[in-house]
């Protein structure tokens, strides 16, 4: 299976999920970081990648999104962006609206 394929199975079966250098509990970069923290100021389960574990899905996913950095954000498959645009949308309510709709897709689909 080719990293592109292997990243678009991570992103399919993940409702969101931030790849980012590090982990949610121990970022290695303060966007990432930062990023971590609008996600738990949320309060919406994600799934992360530590792209430092491994340099074919560090490269991959630049070139996956065609954005030349990390992190980056995917909800429900879609493409949303880097630490900068998670900040705006995030400060002017859009990323938690998005992110709701997902979570409550999530309840919903458990009842």
């Amino acid at each position: 299976m080719s990293i592109e394929e292997q990243l678009r199975e991570v992103i399919e079966n993940n409702e969101i999920i931030l790849f980012m250098k590090g982990t949610p509990e121990f970022p290695q970069c303060g966007f990432s970081g930062r990023t971590a923290q609008i996600l738990e100021a949320c309060g919406v389960p994600y799934a992360s990648v530590n792209v430092l574990a491994d340099d074919a899905v560090r490269e991959g996913i630049k070139q996956y999104s065609n954005w030349p950095t990390v992190p980056q954000l995917y909800i429900r498959g879609e493409f949303i962006g880097g630490c900068d645009i998670m900040m705006e949308m995030y400060e002017n309510g859009e990323l938690e609206k998005l992110l709701n709709v997902s979570k409550s897709e999530t309840e919903s689909a458990e009842q």
